[in-house]
């Protein structure tokens, strides 16, 4: 079964341009992000998806495959959705091109159901979610059914505590991995009414009977929207 990691990167960025080659201790952030992807173990490749000639200049100066999309792509599934037009692999595994502290083992989480279930068609992640992040809407929730699979994710706090809450609040981890078949499916639908209000794309699947099985991993430390949060990355790396 084939596997492979794509990591989807743009120079446009609204709070933050030119960040996927932002120097990080001496390495652009996209390099970080492919060496966590082939640390993992678990693609036959990794590939940064970009509509920027730039980047595609950084990769080959540190030897990433790259190749070049279209830049009118609303979501990085549906960038790997047109790598898969013409990549054609298994299983895509989507890690995003501005979480230079990604675990590979969380990468690795990730993909194994899909790799050793056939019947799996997407899988996701989750953490526990810390008390201080529960009523933070940038940090997204989720919640399964006994078999781990999502039943719905949200930027609220869920399940909502009317009373105590069973378990610990779900954190989702934002890697994806998918058969061919659901991402290139995905760029077909429009986007739905539940996307349209959380907007997190991965709701998606779940308005049009896709099941995403969730398994447990680790978060990132910290991911990369704004140059303060580039400078605090420096200072984790400098720490390790």
């Amino acid at each position: 079964m084939k596997c492979l990691i794509v990591i989807p990167a743009r120079m446009a960025s609204t709070r933050f341009p030119g960040k996927p080659l932002v120097d990080l201790l001496g390495k652009p952030m996209i390099q970080w992000v492919v060496e966590a992807a082939l640390a993992s173990g678990v693609g036959d490749a990794v590939v940064v998806a970009t509509p920027d000639a730039e980047i595609m200049d950084a990769c080959r100066t540190f030897g990433a495959d790259a190749v070049l999309t279209r830049d009118d792509h609303a979501s990085g599934t549906d960038r790997i959705g047109e790598v898969a037009e013409t990549i054609v692999a298994d299983v895509y595994v989507n890690v995003q091109g501005d979480e230079p502290l990604l675990p590979p083992e969380s990468i690795r989480a990730c993909a194994t159901p899909l790799l050793e279930d056939s019947t799996v068609a997407m899988g996701s992640l989750f953490a526990v979610c810390e008390a201080e992040d529960i009523d933070n809407t940038a940090v997204v929730k989720v919640v399964t059914d006994r078999k781990g699979f999502a039943l719905y994710f949200s930027r609220h706090a869920i399940p909502f505590a009317r009373n105590a809450r069973p378990t610990a609040v779900k954190r989702h981890v934002g890697v994806y991995a998918y058969r061919r078949e659901a991402v290139q499916a995905f760029t077909g639908w429009p986007v739905g009414d539940l996307e349209a209000a959380e907007s997190l794309e991965q709701l998606r699947f779940l308005e049009n009977g896709v099941r995403i099985l969730m398994s447990e991993g680790r978060g990132t430390e910290m991911g990369v929207d704004t140059p303060e949060q580039a400078e605090s990355v420096r200072k984790i790396l400098g720490a390790r």
